[in-house]
């Protein structure tokens, strides 16, 4: 018998599924039931894959496995997110174009998922960057457009004045540049926006998903729904009103101070000659502050006097009007009402400038509390100290001031969301370009759906100047002119890379498709997607986004579906002593070499080995040979006869073992499918295996080692594919035991065991005990005066 050598048995059979189109899905077949297993596609960075790549990939290209050999007609494609940042970065430093350096970091990557033998179906592979991916984002875009939910507004971005460009949040790090580490400003400029906020209610709805809780509730707070009241202060001496959103209006007699964000539009005549100055420069040290930032509540408050005054609708009562930081803009109405006795913030800001305590709600308890520490909608207790409104219950008086309010046309019930409207321009070179023009006047017109792809030009200068790259390409003003006339200009921003990923699901069963995104008869067949896998670090943008997309173009009647993904799993992290593998850490870990040596079975096995695939765990190379010797012994085992000691007990094994990996890989228990895999393959070795148990454990083994798996379906003389054949079932009597083990106490002592059938009587059982060396000897000691039988758990004697 030959040994097992991976580096020829690989190739030889990544060849053949090549060669073979075996992992091509056929999207017309009316037999089998469709499965659609999608991860996230990668960017394709020049650091290539590494092992949280193959972390991610490997298990779950397993689990299509799976489920084809479940007897599901299963597409898996793969593509690249290949627009953004990093290739731009790349041409400013090294003068390589990004088309360029994509297209080299594609291939490279190509090669190296095809190494790992992943059912990837090629044939459907969408690349971001491309003029035939990108044309029908841009249409995306433009019936986004058409719809009122796509607009163009001046807004404040992240500024570095060192890059000359705009940043995204993600982009800064404590108020720095991620790239160069310069101060990151404030800066005002027009953007392009996506109405994402008009879909805040329905996104709140996960009916029918199986996704996992925690994800769940972080976009639900991201979109932040709050039910509260809208309450107006006239402003002293003036004819202007200020209107704040409250959760909590139950604490209006508790107001002694108003704060006002340094964004908002009527900040600047609300302020006195006497308090410009301090103002404006508290205005611009904001302004240079991130919203995390200004949101840390561990971080001591700051403001500084308006020299204003607002007047409490109820109590007539006079308020000073402050403006602070940590109130946004971009929640409520960029104005809050100060009750420092029952808000943590508020408190935190009384302190630092002097101002009064005034409590005005009290738990059942009678004790004051800061809404903080509780929830807010179900709180017990009364109001206090709150004119007529004294001493009724909390949610009964937040109700009776809230209609109060609107009686006198000073406030009214209302609905708030933290979730903002979804800014997609980057003043940046490698994106999809927006596809608008305007006008000679300045108005913006979308392009025709006939002119698209609106090609990203090759004629740009990557160095960042303050304007956006494409504002430089002469190719691209000359195009403008020449289709739509004199006068005319191209928008020179393109899109927020999200916006490639966020429909590029909707792509893959289309992706030869010149005349439309996507087939909408194929699409409205396949989708939605039946497993999406990929990391958490993406719940709140591209799987908001992609949820929004797919909504938007479901209402437009693009498509039948409303959700884009029914499960969604998340892959654990992959760390390197402890520590989150990064570049910058210099701690990434390169699969090539592991490969090279020990063949992507073991190393994709010995990656599943770590632990559970949704928590993840600790590299380290020192286990990986435990791997390899076990695949060595597996291919042993199939190309050796050994004479069975016990067929009844090989049989029972293999039963439960076809029990045992199918509920844990139904789990995602990837780790222990391989551990129950080694512990059979021992027992076999030792006590002898029939080929017709060979061929089972060869199918029990395919998910997870899909390259020797064909070659022991070979050698045990089938035919080709492994894959395409079904999973075994197992004999629900065969994975019960006959026999259980059971402890014998003597006066609560455990004196021995027994070995018993497991539908023995109490006669037996007790008989079997008595007769037990040890237990027998203990009973001799006195009378038993009591005995105890649980069938199946313990034998008792009580001796006097």
């Amino acid at each position: 018998m030959a040994g097992y050598t991976p580096s020829e048995i690989e190739k030889k059979w990544q060849k053949k599924w090549s060669e073979s189109k075996l992992y091509q899905a056929d999207l017309s077949d009316e037999l089998r039931l469709k499965y659609y297993n999608l991860v996230m596609f990668p960017y394709p960075s020049g650091d290539k894959l590494h092992v949280g790549h193959w972390y991610n990939f490997g298990p779950a290209d397993s689990w299509g496995r799976y489920m084809r050999m479940k007897g599901y007609n299963v597409m898996q494609p793969m593509g690249f997110d290949s627009f953004g940042l990093p290739a731009e970065n790349y041409a400013i430093k090294t003068g390589v174009a990004p088309a360029d350096s994509i297209s080299t970091n594609v291939e490279t990557m190509r090669k190296q998922m095809s190494v790992m033998g992943a059912m990837w179906d090629w044939d459907k592979e969408v690349v971001t960057s491309s003029a035939e991916y990108y044309k029908w984002t841009q249409w995306v875009f433009l019936e986004l457009l058409k719809a009122g939910l796509a607009y163009k507004k001046k807004a404040a971005v992240n500024w570095c004045d060192s890059c000359k460009t705009v940043l995204a949040n993600e982009q800064v790090e404590d108020g720095h540049c991620e790239r160069c580490k310069m101060e990151v400003v404030k800066k005002d400029l027009k953007q392009w926006f996506l109405k994402i906020s008009d879909y805040a209610e329905k996104l709140l709805d996960y009916e029918g998903l199986d996704w996992p809780e925690k994800t769940i509730r972080m976009q639900k707070n991201w979109i932040g729904k709050s039910t509260g009241c809208d309450v107006s202060w006239r402003v002293k001496d003036s004819d202007m009103i200020l209107d704040t959103f409250t959760t909590t209006v139950d604490t209006i007699y508790g107001v002694t101070f108003v704060v006002i964000s340094p964004e908002h539009p009527d900040l600047d005549s609300l302020v006195t000659n006497e308090n410009k100055e301090s103002v404006d420069k508290y205005k611009q040290k904001a302004l240079k502050k991130s919203d995390i930032d200004r949101m840390d509540n561990t971080k001591s408050k700051t403001g500084v006097a308006t020299g204003s005054y607002v007047i409490n609708p109820l109590t007539g009562k006079e308020s000073p009007l402050w403006v602070a930081d940590y109130v946004l803009m971009n929640y409520g109405t960029g104005v809050v009402m100060g009750v420092p006795a029952h808000d943590q913030r508020d408190k935190d800001f009384a302190e630092q400038y002097g101002f009064e305590v005034v409590e005005s709600i009290e738990n059942e308890k009678g004790e004051s509390f800061v809404y903080d520490d509780v929830d807010k909608y179900t709180v017990k207790g009364k109001i206090i100290d709150s004119g007529e409104f004294t001493g009724m219950g909390i949610l009964e008086g937040r109700t009776k001031i809230t209609e109060t309010l609107a009686k006198q046309g000073m406030g009214k019930g209302t609905i708030q969301y933290k979730l903002r409207d979804w800014l997609i321009s980057r003043q940046r070179y490698w994106g999809a370009p927006i596809p608008v023009v305007y006008d000679p006047e300045g108005c913006a017109h979308p392009v025709p759906d006939k002119h698209l792809p609106w090609v990203l030009p090759e004629d740009v200068e990557f160095m960042p100047d303050g304007t956006s790259p494409l504002a430089r390409s002469e190719e691209l003003k000359k195009r403008t002119e020449k289709i739509f006339g004199k006068g005319w200009t191209p928008e020179v921003d393109t899109m927020d890379t999200f916006m490639c990923s966020s429909w590029y699901f909707l792509r893959y069963p289309s992706n030869a498709n010149t005349a439309h995104a996507f087939d909408v008869a194929n699409t409205n067949k396949w989708l939605p997607v039946d497993m999406y896998i990929g990391g958490p670090e993406h719940a709140c943008m591209h799987l908001l986004y992609a949820r929004f997309i797919n909504q938007a173009l479901f209402d437009l009647g693009h498509i039948g579906f409303k959700e884009p993904f029914k499960k969604l799993v998340h892959q654990g992290m992959v760390t390197k002593d402890g520590a989150k593998m990064s570049k910058s850490k210099g701690n990434v870990v390169s699969p090539d070499s592991f490969v090279e040596k020990y063949g992507a079975d073991v190393f994709r096995m010995y990656l599943m080995f770590m632990g559970p695939f949704i928590q993840g765990g600790d590299w380290n190379d020192k286990g990986i040979t435990g791997t390899a010797r076990f695949v060595d012994r597996f291919w042993k085992m199939i190309n050796t006869e050994v004479e069975v000691v016990d067929k009844d007990e090989l049989e029972r094994k293999l039963h439960k073992l076809i029990k045992k990996i199918g509920q844990d890989i139904e789990k995602m228990n990837f780790n222990t499918c391989v551990a129950a895999l080694m512990e059979f393959t021992n027992y076999a070795t030792k006590n002898g295996i029939d080929a017709h148990s060979k061929k089972i454990v060869t199918l029990l083994i395919a998910p997870f080692a899909p390259h020797l798996a064909e070659e022991a379906w070979e050698c045990l003389g089938e035919a080709f594919s492994v894959v395409e054949e079904e999973w075994p079932d197992y004999d629900e009597n065969l994975v019960k035991d006959s026999t259980v083990v059971i402890g014998v106490q003597v006066n609560g002592k455990v004196r021995g065991e027994l070995k018993l059938a497991i539908d023995a009587n109490k006669e037996e059982a007790l008989e079997a005990a008595r007769k037990s060396g040890n237990v027998a000897k203990y009973l001799a000691e006195g009378e038993v005066v009591k005995e105890i039988y649980v069938p199946g758990r313990i034998i008792g004697f009580v001796v006097k």
